[in-house]
């Protein structure tokens, strides 16, 4: 079975004396491949390892390639394409999954350890592309960004963009620390079809939709993250019924558009989460 998000007892910045070590660990199951990942589920860890010349890695924003055309001297011979272990990192990033990292010793760079490998932590895919890689040929490109919770970073150590766009800053947060399973449970039900409009989107990483919380997460709603409080929605509904633009009666009719709500049987939506955002999202209620 495929575990994303920490493995109990690893911590960021254990080190692994080698591949099989990391692998009989759980961190990074593959002894050989960069990506563990499948297609259909999404990837749950990447290994940098030196291995491709268009990897770039600033710490907590790592621009990732994806795997495919080169021979046996490492060598790009060939373009890339989106299947296999490159569609389940770009699936990682519609399903909203983590990927844990680790960095080996080959991978020179200063975020490395002098020998064997390091667990990093979590990171999730905020976007993917093709692109012409050094070698001339096609490579899938990621952009992986840490997700760790109260750091403190003074600034973005990423390269600034041509068009000489603004430093960004970080400051110390704290991020709510969503289940990503409980919301996928909720798109499957649906087949990643809108309860609303009954639209499924389709991208190049599959079907995509977004799980919306019907009395939100944290203060001071303070709802609770599980499937009784999600909905799966487009990103249009999503965004109307978060900013008021439709609510939902206890019947499941919509109010404020025409239509109903669509629900499955394994769905049981908690009726005191619609009474609450009715209660404070609902127009001249």
């Amino acid at each position: 079975m495929r575990v994303f998000g920490h493995i109990p007892g690893i911590k960021p910045g254990d080190k692994f004396k080698n591949r099989d070590a990391l692998s009989k660990a759980g961190v990074h199951c593959p002894t050989v491949a960069g990506i563990s990942g499948s297609k259909l589920e999404g990837a749950d860890s990447i290994v940098l390892s030196g291995g491709y010349e268009d990897d770039e890695d600033f710490g907590d924003v790592i621009i990732y390639t994806g795997a495919g055309g080169q021979d046996t001297r490492k060598k790009q011979v060939a373009d890339q394409t989106l299947d296999s272990v490159n569609l389940a990192l770009a699936k990682s990033k519609t399903d909203c999954l983590p990927v844990r990292v680790t960095r080996g010793y080959k991978h020179k760079n200063e975020h490395s350890p002098d020998s064997g490998y390091q667990y990093s932590g979590l990171y999730h895919v905020e976007d993917y592309w093709k692109e012409l890689g050094k070698s001339g040929y096609i490579i899938w490109r990621y952009r992986l960004v840490a997700e760790d919770v109260n750091i403190i970073i003074d600034e973005v150590n990423e390269p600034p963009a041509e068009y000489g766009a603004p430093k960004r800053k970080s400051t110390s947060s704290n991020k709510l620390v969503r289940d990503y399973r409980k919301a996928l449970n909720v798109k499957k039900w649906y087949k990643y079809k809108c309860q609303v409009c009954g639209i499924a989107i389709e991208t190049s990483a599959g079907l995509y939709a977004e799980a919306a919380h019907i009395k939100p997460l944290g203060e001071p709603h303070n709802g609770p993250d599980s499937e009784h409080n999600i909905l799966c929605l487009c990103p249009n509904h999503h965004v109307m019924f978060d900013n008021g633009g439709f609510t939902i009666s206890d019947d499941f009719t919509l109010i404020g558009i025409p239509g109903e709500l669509v629900t499955v049987k394994k769905h049981k939506i908690d009726i005191r989460f619609i009474h609450y955002h009715r209660e404070h999202y609902q127009k001249n209620a």
